[in-house]
């Protein structure tokens, strides 16, 4: 995959919500690698559902930006355990996927949490599917762990290389987090 300076990336995450919310806000922030923004786009998704995947691919999808090349999700849960299915959202959209988090997942306690839910077994599988989790670092000292599909390791890696100004969270992520919470909030949190 050729990778410019300014490529398009989709940094894609959701907005606070409470536990008697049903629908969740999940907003879109198209940024030029990690520099300024181009656009804006959003949805929303069931909390605890399983709409996510669908409803990123219908949002990237309809969307007018057409020169958009990447998406980046801040993990692959939304709205609680709404579960993204990367790899059916990067066959669905034809755009690779990287899943950047601050932290290594804890896979068991996830599974655990799963257990008063729904469809338990075909969550299970989608956070498998995923696929493995890779470390790296951004910003001195600051380490990161990210997934990736429709792309290789080393693009995957710069891609968020390139996209990472201000921290160890790329860009289109912390724009998308800030959008997201401000919105729903009235004013926007510190950290996606």
């Amino acid at each position: 995959m050729r990778i410019k300076r300014e490529i398009r990336i989709l940094g894609i995450d959701d907005s606070n919500f409470t536990r008697a919310d049903r629908e969740v806000l999940v907003v879109g922030a198209l940024l030029r690698g990690g520099y300024w923004i181009d656009g804006v786009v959003s949805t929303h998704v069931e909390r605890d559902g399983l709409d996510a995947t669908e409803k990123i691919t219908n949002m990237v999808n309809k969307a007018r930006y057409k020169d958009l090349r990447a998406i980046m999700l801040k993990g692959v849960t939304l709205a609680g355990f709404n579960l993204i299915d990367i790899e059916k959202l990067n066959l669905d959209t034809g755009l690779p996927v990287v899943v950047v988090m601050r932290k290594m997942p804890d896979i068991k306690s996830m599974e655990k949490a799963l257990t008063n839910l729904d469809y338990k077994e075909k969550r299970i599988e989608i956070i498998k599917n995923a696929g493995k989790i890779y470390e790296g670092t951004v910003q001195e000292h600051s380490e990161i762990f990210f997934q990736f599909k429709g792309i290789e390791e080393k693009d995957a890696r710069e891609l968020i290389r390139i996209s990472s100004m201000h921290s160890n969270i790329p860009e289109p992520l912390r724009v998308a987090h800030i959008i997201a919470t401000g919105v729903v909030r009235g004013e926007s949190t510190k950290k996606p």
